[in-house]
């Protein structure tokens, strides 16, 4: 008889804890058994399991209560390795969270330990079999091909010709097995590499390779040459024989790292991102837990990935938000790649032109060791020109594209060069206003104005996702008169461009263009190829993105980042400037960049136009210490919501009388509603996170019944808007 301690599927802070159930059924911890919790048939995620001599009936005695026995065991060996098991369980101490979202989010979707179990698909294999057989000259050419290769695709032989597959099969000459399907191998060939490093790029790797520090901080201008840094140490760990894992903060930069991780490497390569299906995500878990890839390039759910053997981490953008989840556990994957890098006893490289405040300030204390490579690779850095788009406006200028903007465009069009457009902000417009009575269109669900997608006339709000059709009557004043709009995003500056331009070829990347599969990759490969002459897009087309032939990069309403409200306003405005310039003149002609904006005179603009980070983080700093904002202080966010606002108020009234210490607490602040839920936030600002993580573990558990809303608690929030 087995005794075993169980978390339970659903991640709610009152089920917070394991539960006994027995088996007599071999199972290991780290696997999935169906239970009956409570009358009702739930995933339970093993916790421990305990070998005793006792009867059912001896060990519910001792427990108290009636010990049920599972229901079913569906997994027969651990899904997690030790390391990973562990991870989990910081990961619930450091983010305050329930321990079984912290395996959930660790596993693939099709191993997850909730809701309904996923099926993992099958795939049939033909092997020749020892049975002697007649065959005609087609099907003795099959059966050669699969003898030769010693296994083969059912489905591969079927396309050859299906009668001749059957016929072979019920001559006993195949025979057929039945398994989980795989990855597909990529291992190739590879060629030479002809890159010579310059002697920055050698100096950095010697400081890397001579140092025993564990993290290392490499800040370096937009083309100076990280990415050739971090595939010259990913080569020096993979002769080791180690595992080598590259981080990029979204999917559409994930082509381009690919592409290079190939053509350099021969090794076999495991990818895992977003944009993979569950079945695709299930063949790359297994692909890295079997060991069969020595490389992994994905994005942040790719640092929950089961290596035995880690030799190097590089988080390339370490800057970019999307490291950071917004949901439970609310985990930054910068945290989860140094612990890695810590149990592996490897080196986590952290990569970006615009490091976090928080990041460089680490490293001016010695926390991280600081490398830096202050100078591009050819020398030249691109001209940047800053349009006041108040004045453009004043003079009757376009609001779109300036006068000198338009005139550059014109001018690279004619030179046969290439420019990307930048803009912030999808859709046609993004606010319809009554002309009767002056009545925004806001979404049913949420507190926000809907945009305007002129592509398919409908309305969307991009916050919950709804759609609606363009009101022909005032939802407020019952008004005809119609509506006016303001404000433009990327398809109404796409159909300016096209415009005003009409010989030159235009591609569009926003979340609209790349919500099918596979889409950044085309949308990428097609530009690259030169099949376009301008590519405009939201923010995933400003960092990351290498295209030498480049030479003008346009960014509109550059500094529309400091309306927020949010603390970190400047500091993600001035990195999303710097990155985007940084996509011009990367290869030999000299690049240009023009801002336009509306606060020409702000130190980010100022800073971001002379390409100048140390003197942002200065002016930033000075800010944040007036503030006592990260990283002088630590943040602790919790986020109430309901779709009842009288439970909202009665959980945030509970905890902001609970919480007491030598920190601030901010708040009670009611936020926006979103997807039909009321919010409310408290924040706690203060030195000491430790205090101010017991307080908050103590809140959620003293008095459960108090909580009559969801908390989400977030340690160190990238945002408080």
């Amino acid at each position: 008889m087995k005794i075993l301690k169980c978390w339970i599927e659903h991640p709610v802070r009152m089920l917070d804890r394991t539960f006994t159930y027995i088996s007599e059924e071999e199972v290991e911890p780290g696997c999935r058994v169906m239970v009956d919790f409570n009358h009702r048939h739930l995933i339970g995620f093993v916790e421990s399991v305990e070998e005793t001599e006792k009867s059912t009936q001896e060990i519910s005695a001792a427990a108290g209560f009636a010990v049920k026995p599972v229901e079913a065991v569906i997994d027969h060996e651990s899904l997690l390795t030790d390391e990973l098991h562990e991870l989990a369980l910081t990961m619930k101490q450091d983010n305050l969270c329930p321990a079984i979202a912290c395996f959930q989010c660790i596993l693939p979707a099709k191993l997850k330990p909730a809701g309904k179990i996923q099926t993992v698909v099958q795939e049939k294999w033909v092997r020749v079999s020892d049975q002697e057989v007649s065959l005609t000259p087609k099907q003795l050419a099959m059966y050669t091909m699969v003898q030769q290769k010693g296994e083969v695709r059912y489905k591969d032989c079927r396309k050859i010709s299906p009668s001749i597959l059957a016929r072979l099969i019920e001559k006993g000459a195949f025979t057929v097995s039945v398994r989980e399907r795989e990855a597909i191998s990529n291992a190739h060939a590879i060629a030479a590499s002809s890159i010579v490093l310059t002697p920055r790029q050698k100096a950095v790797l010697k400081e890397i390779n001579t140092s025993d520090d564990p993290v290392y901080l490499l800040r370096g201008v937009t083309g100076a040459g990280k990415t050739e840094i971090y595939l010259q140490l990913a080569a020096e760990a993979l002769a080791q024989g180690r595992q080598v894992l590259l981080l990029v903060p979204e999917i559409g930069l994930t082509p381009q790292m690919i592409a290079r991780v190939k053509a350099r490497f021969g090794n076999e390569l495991a990818i895992y991102h977003s944009g993979l299906s569950d079945q695709e995500k299930y063949e790359q878990y297994r692909k890295v837990k079997q060991g069969q890839a020595s490389i992994v390039v994905g994005t942040r759910s790719a640092v929950f990935l089961p290596f035995e053997n880690l030799g190097l981490i590089v988080m390339d953008e370490e800057q970019d938000a999307s490291y950071k989840q917004e949901t439970q556990p609310a985990y930054h994957c910068r945290d989860i790649a140094i612990h890695r890098g810590r149990y592996h006893h490897c080196k986590v490289i952290l990569g970006s032109a615009t490091p976090t405040l928080d990041s460089y300030a680490r490293a001016l204390k010695n926390v991280y060791h600081l490398v830096e490579m202050p100078e591009r690779i050819n020398q030249s850095l691109p001209e940047v020109t800053v349009v006041d788009m108040k004045s453009e406006g004043r003079n009757g200028g376009d609001m779109i594209l300036s006068d000198l903007l338009k005139a550059k465009m014109a001018e690279r069009l004619q030179n046969h060069e290439r420019i990307i457009l930048m803009l912030n902000r999808r859709g046609y417009n993004t606010v319809l206003r009554c002309r009767s009575c002056g009545k925004v269109i806001t979404c049913p669900h949420c507190d926000l104005a809907m945009s305007y997608h002129r592509q398919i006339n409908r309305m969307k709000c991009h916050a919950c996702g709804y759609e609606m059709a363009v009101p022909k009557v005032c939802p407020e004043c019952g008004s005809h008169d119609g509506f006016m709009n303001y404000g433009f995003g990327t398809e109404k500056l796409e159909e300016e461009v096209r415009r005003l331009f009409p010989q030159a070829s235009v591609l569009r990347m926003d979340a609209d263009t790349t919500a099918r599969k596979d889409a950044h990759e085309r949308i990428l490969k097609a530009f690259n190829d030169g099949k376009a002459d301008i590519l405009l897009g939201t923010q995933m087309i400003a960092k990351g993105l290498d295209f030498p032939e480049v030479t003008l990069v346009g960014i509109i309403n550059g500094d529309n980042g400091l309306a927020r409200t949010d603390f970190r306003s400047c500091e993600s405005t001035f990195d999303l400037l710097m990155q985007a310039a940084g996509r011009s003149g990367r290869g030999q002609a000299k690049g240009e960049v023009i801002f336009q904006v509306f606060n020409p005179d702000h130190y980010a603009v100022v800073c971001a136009a002379k390409q100048d980070y140390l003197s942002f983080f200065k002016e930033e700093m000075k800010f944040r210490y007036i503030g006592q904002y990260p990283p002088y202080t630590y943040l602790i966010s919790l986020l109430i919501r309901d779709r009842d606002q009288h439970k909202v108020d009665a959980t945030a009234l509970y905890l902001k009388a609970s919480l007491h210490g030598s920190y601030r607490v901010i708040g009670i602040i009611q936020l926006l509603k979103i997807n039909d839920y009321c919010r409310s936030r408290i924040v706690l600002k203060g030195k000491n996170p430790d205090e101010m993580k017991n307080d908050v573990r103590q809140a959620l558990q003293a008095d459960p019944k108090a909580l009559q809303a969801a908390v989400l608690v977030d340690v160190n929030p990238m945002n408080l808007e």
